[in-house]
C-alpha cells in the first residue's frame, strides 16, 4: 500500500525542526527511523500532512556518560546495543535491545522513536520505567524534563505536545551490586511481547533485597510499574519463595486486554511467571557481581 500524500522536511538543526513542528501543529509528525510511522502511513492509519525528519541530526545521535547515561533521541537501537557506555551504565537496556524486532529494524529504529510511539507491548517504554529514566523534550517554551512514570499517558499517547521534540533520554547508572533481567513471551522472536517483565535488583551482603524495580509490558495500555511488588520485596531474602510471592503480587492487580493472540487471563498469568523468572535472574547477577 502507498501512504497518503505528505510534504517531507529535512531540517538541518533541532531549532529548524522545532520551527516546523510549531508551524504545522498536529498536521506534522516527527520521522526518525520510520520503523513505526512508515507502516502506519502505508496502512493509512496515520495521515499527517508534513513529515519532519530528525534522523540525520547529529545533535540527537550522541551517546555520552557523565554520571548518568545520556542517549540522544535519534540514537539507533543497534548503535545503543553495541555501545560500551550502554553496556556499562545500563545493562538492562543493552540486554533488552536484542529482543526488539530484528537487526535490520534496530539498525533504523531509534531509542527515542520507540519511546515516543509508546506502544504498550514494546520493550523500551517498560525498560525506561524500570530504570526510572528522565526524558528531555524541547519546544517553543524551552526545555523540560519528564519522568518516565509521567511520560506514557495511554495507548500510543505520551506527554509530548504536538510542537515538542523528544531530544534526550537520561538513565541513572546502575550501581555496583545490582543485577538486571528481562524476560518475555512472544509468538516469534522479534514480535511484540504478549507479556514481558523487566527487573533491576540490588542484594545486600546479608543476602536480602535492598532495592528492586520491576516493570511490565503488554499487560495494559501503558507500561506498568509493579510498585506493590517492589515494596513487598524490600528486606526479603533473595530466595525462590520471595520471587514467587512477588510474581503473584505483580499479577494480582493486572487487568490485561484480550485479543486474537492471547486472553487477558493468559497475559496476567504469564506476567506473574515472567516476574518470578526475571527477579531470580536479576538477583543471581547481583549476587555474582556480573553485568
Amino acid at each position: 500500500m502507498k501512504p497518503p500524500p505528505f510534504e517531507y522536511h529535512a531540517p538541518e538543526t533541532v531549532e529548524e525542526a522545532l520551527a516546523l513542528l510549531s508551524d504545522h501543529g498536529d498536521e506534522a509528525k516527527v520521522l526518525a527511523g520510520g520503523q513505526s510511522l512508515i507502516p502506519l502511513l502505508s496502512l493509512r492509519l496515520a495521515r499527517p500532512s508534513h513529515l519532519v525528519d530528525v534522523g540525520g541530526l547529529a545533535e540527537l545521535r550522541q551517546v555520552r556518560s557523565d554520571g548518568a547515561l545520556v542517549l540522544g533521541a535519534a540514537v539507533t537501537q543497534r548503535a545503543a546495543e553495541r555501545s560500551p557506555d550502554v553496556r556499562a551504565s545500563a545493562p538492562l537496556l543493552a540486554g533488552t535491545l536484542p529482543l526488539v524486532g530484528h537487526e535490520p529494524i534496530r539498525t533504523r529504529g531509534t531509542i527515542g522513536g520507540s519511546l515516543a510511539h509508546a506502544d504498550p507491548a514494546a520493550e523500551l517504554p517498560a525498560v525506561a520505567c524500570a530504570l526510572e529514566a528522565t526524558l528531555v523534550a524541547r519546544g517553543p517554551g524551552g526545555e523540560r524534563t519528564i519522568a518516565a512514570a509521567d511520560f506514557f499517558l495511554g495507548y500510543l499517547t505520551t506527554a509530548l505536545a504536538d510542537d515538542e521534540l523528544l531530544t534526550e533520554v537520561r538513565l541513572p547508572a546502575t550501581g555496583a551490586g545490582t543485577g538486571w533481567a528481562c524476560d518475555e513471551v512472544a509468538r516469534r522472536h522479534g514480535d511484540f511481547a504478549l507479556a514481558a517483565a523487566f527487573a533491576v535488583v540490588r542484594v545486600d551482603q546479608a543476602g536480602a533485597v535492598s532495592y528492586a524495580r520491576l516493570a511490565l509490558a503488554g499487560v495494559a495500555d501503558t507500561p506498568v510499574r509493579a510498585r506493590t511488588a517492589e515494596a513487598a520485596l524490600a528486606g526479603q531474602p533473595a530466595h525462590d519463595t520471595t520471587w514467587e510471592a512477588a510474581g503473584h503480587e505483580a499479577a494480582r492487580g493486572l487487568d490485561p486486554p484480550s485479543d486474537v493472540h492471547a486472553s487477558g487471563a493468559y497475559r496476567r498469568h504469564v506476567a506473574g511467571v515472567l516476574t518470578r523468572r526475571a527477579l531470580s535472574v536479576a538477583a543471581g547477577r547481583a549476587t555474582a557481581g556480573t553485568r
